[in-house]
């Protein structure tokens, strides 16, 4: 399985306790899925380094509609105004 990855948004905050927020545009060329990935990881320095990373996948209008317009939400719409740019024309493609 081939997965295409594109980030859209990472955060890290720390240094005692690290925080990590990573969100990535994923296609998958054998499914053909095109899916965001969110993966969070938390580490706690103080607890002799325990580390917890929890990865969910939703469709991208599910992540569209969530609250809040985050550093991913902006680039993921200006990558769908890229993809679907308009050429002047009202007219559209038909397939």
């Amino acid at each position: 399985m081939a997965l295409l990855r594109r980030e859209l948004y990472r955060q890290v905050k720390g240094p005692e306790i690290t925080h990590a927020d990573c969100c990535t545009l994923v296609f998958d060329t054998d499914a053909k899925n095109l899916y965001v990935e969110r993966e969070v990881a938390h580490l706690d320095a103080n607890v002799d380094g325990t580390i917890e990373i929890q990865t969910a996948t939703m469709d991208i209008a599910d992540y569209l509609k969530q609250g809040g317009q985050t550093a991913g939400h902006r680039e993921l719409w200006r990558l769908l105004r890229t993809i679907f740019k308009e050429d002047g024309s009202s007219e559209e493609m038909m397939v």
